[in-house]
């Protein structure tokens, strides 16, 4: 394991005080956010039993730590981003978070932006499967318009000889 001061979850907490314990089993997370946030941690400092057992059934069971393993050593964690949650709080039964997980990885830096489903089962906070977020894609405001219909400025040529001559 790597030894680390501050957080690699960005909460600027130091590490012992923040995902440390969670990683440790010294408490359990007691919201979606906090275990989100150790599990992109459990990679930086290479707690990669963690991420099985922080996972659900499911998870659990597809779950390669030897791979996973290897990719936490290849990268370089350079912090969480929070963007957005929905319940997860101590007192619900299943959350959502969505995130940015910034690492660098084979020369290139990364965003990855996913938003991830967690459930509490038997009373502890697991990780259930997420969706990664990519751009929201482009909507036309107008109807789009055929090249071979009147143009919509009123010059009654074509659209394709007109105002879609040059789109």
């Amino acid at each position: 394991m790597k030894n680390i001061e501050i957080c690699p979850c960005k909460s600027g907490k130091p590490y012992g005080e923040c995902c440390g314990p969670i990683h440790a089993g010294a408490r359990k997370a007691e919201t979606a956010e906090e275990l989100m946030r150790a599990r992109y941690s459990a990679y930086a400092v290479e707690k990669i039993g963690f991420l099985k057992t922080s996972g659900g059934p499911e998870v659990q069971e597809e779950f390669d730590e030897k791979s996973s393993l290897e990719w936490a050593r290849s990268a370089t964690w350079n912090g969480l981003e929070i963007l957005a949650t929905a319940k997860g709080e101590a007192g619900d039964d299943e959350g959502v978070v969505e995130f940015v997980a910034h690492y660098a990885a084979q020369g290139k830096d990364v965003a990855h932006h996913e938003r991830a489903y967690f459930k509490k089962i038997d009373g502890e906070w697991k990780f259930i499967d997420g969706e990664i977020q990519t751009g929201e894609p482009y909507r036309r405001e107008q109807p789009k318009i055929n090249r071979n219909a009147l143009c919509p400025c009123g010059s009654g040529k074509k659209y394709k000889k007109c105002c879609g001559r040059d789109a």
